[in-house]
């Protein structure tokens, strides 16, 4: 045999109903597709289930396989005293696994004194699996600090022992996705929080595994992200199979992403499956031909319109082209990227200070936070794209002014500012005539009253770029 079926598995401890005590009827959907996978791996009856996990021992340099004869689980350190459960090991599966791994020099740690205890990324799945299922042994398999494609050869191993073993296996990748989604959330808000979020779960829906190998460290990074490399592991066990994809659900109410996805292994005459990354990679294409085609002369424009179809089309940020102009890969500054729909404003996101390496990486990073969050639009759709226009706007350092008479709405962009609170407008916009109007709209949008006093102002000068058009100080 070998792998039947690999299931994307998030692990809020509050789905365990004696933990959330109703609360998990916030994330229903994750709790209704949790209960199908359980179902589908109860369908399977598979003789092995390893399940990769973030929480199982972590080491920087090495990959957790745990040994002995098998582990007990509780909820206790969350309040669940009465949620527990007692799986065995298959000792021989992970014997296999790690002599596979090191004959790919992939490092294995010794075993260590954990073992005998689950950690509740390797709970919460077993959990539901349980319920429907539990003639099965456990290989748990955490992660490391190695590169993306140790985590690969890692998953590579479990298949090939499933194979050689001849077990009927199904593999687990637990994992949350972005831990700062909202900023009422328990770690706050960071702009790549929900466009990674919104990355990896096309990713999953479309079946384009490889996908998942794209990722900047330091933005994986600043999204606080949990499942990744159980991600990885998973796309090297699938590694050369046809298989079908599903993303079964998405919601992340608490502020942190949670994703459960279903990927079966294709019957020898590979009803519904699919090669990973074949259709998904001609979408890719479509979206780099047509970037390219229709984009504006301006480099600033033409990078953020490819930013955006890219993403939109196909889930992924691009990669910075070669041979950008100076002011664009070597310059740091604050930008801000601007969409137009029929003349109307359909998302606008950006930085007043940079927050990236170049004023490239500023652009593509926030053309994808206009087209897919900002607050007041819905994320842009693919029908949407052939009719946006775009801008983008790079802010000279702000300045300080005492007053609204160092103000011009046609030259100056304006910071207000008061407490935390800080709010902005660029200059030379639509519909905005004068300093005062100016003022009281930046005002508002940094949650100040219009008539509220103690308010600091700075000002702002940008080098505008627009479709058919010179850049310009706006």
């Amino acid at each position: 045999m070998g792998i039947v079926a690999a299931y994307v598995a998030p692990h809020p401890p509050l789905i365990v109903p004696s933990v959330g005590r109703g609360q998990e009827h916030a994330i229903r959907n994750t709790l209704s597709a949790y209960q199908e996978i359980a179902c589908r791996i109860a369908a399977h009856a598979p003789d092995v289930i390893v399940v990769v996990s973030p929480h199982a021992p972590l080491y920087r340099d090495c990959f957790h396989v745990s040994t002995g004869d098998g582990a007990h689980g509780d909820m206790g350190q969350f309040g669940a005293w009465d949620a527990s459960l007692t799986v065995a090991y298959d000792a021989s599966f992970a014997a296999a696994v790690s002599a596979c791994a090191r004959g790919r020099d992939v490092s294995i740690c010794g075993s260590g004194m954990r073992d005998g205890e689950l950690d509740h990324g390797t709970f919460v799945p077993l959990y539901f699996v349980n319920e429907k299922y539990a003639d099965y042994r456990l290989v748990r398999v955490g992660l490391s600090g190695l590169p993306a494609r140790d985590h690969r050869e890692m998953g590579r191993c479990i298949a090939e022992a499933a194979r050689d073993l001849d077990r009927r296996t199904v593999l687990v990748a637990s994992g949350d996705l972005s831990h700062k989604l909202k900023e009422d959330g328990p770690y706050g808000l960071a702009p790549e929080g929900p466009v990674f979020d919104r990355n990896v779960t096309s990713l999953l829906d479309s079946g384009d595994l490889e996908g998942l190998f794209t990722f900047d460290g330091a933005f994986r990074e600043a999204a606080a992200e949990c499942g990744l490399g159980s991600l990885q592991v998973m796309a090297g066990a699938l590694d050369g199979s046809a298989f079908t994809h599903e993303l079964l659900s998405y919601e992340g109410p608490f502020g942190v992403g949670y994703a459960v996805a279903a990927f079966e292994v294709a019957s020898s005459q590979g009803d519904g499956a699919v090669v990973s990354a074949v259709d998904r990679e001609a979408d890719a294409r479509m979206a780099r031909n047509e970037a390219a085609s229709s984009a504006s002369v301006d480099p600033f424009v033409k990078l953020a319109r490819a930013s955006v179809e890219s993403f939109v089309r196909v889930g992924r940020l691009i990669d910075l082209p070669a041979n950008l102009p100076p002011d664009l890969a070597d310059a740091r500054a604050g930008v801000f990227v601007s969409l137009h729909k029929d003349g109307n404003l359909r998302g606008c996101i950006g930085t007043i200070e940079p927050v990236t390496g170049s004023v490239a990486e500023e652009v593509v990073r926030n053309a994808v936070a206009a087209a897919s969050n900002d607050p007041r639009f819905s994320p842009v759709s693919v029908d949407e794209l052939g009719s946006l226009s775009y801008s983008v706007d790079v802010l000279f350092p702000p300045e300080p002014i005492e007053g609204l008479d160092e103000l011009d709405v046609a030259r100056f962009g304006v910071i207000v500012g008061k407490g935390s609170r800080r709010g902005l407008l660029l200059p030379n916009l639509d519909g905005v005539d004068s300093v005062e109007q100016q003022v009281d709209i930046a005002k508002r949008k940094a949650g100040i009253s219009v008539d509220e006093g103690g308010v600091q102002l700075a000002r702002f000068e940008v080098v505008r770029h627009e479709r058919g058009g010179e850049a310009r100080r706006a």
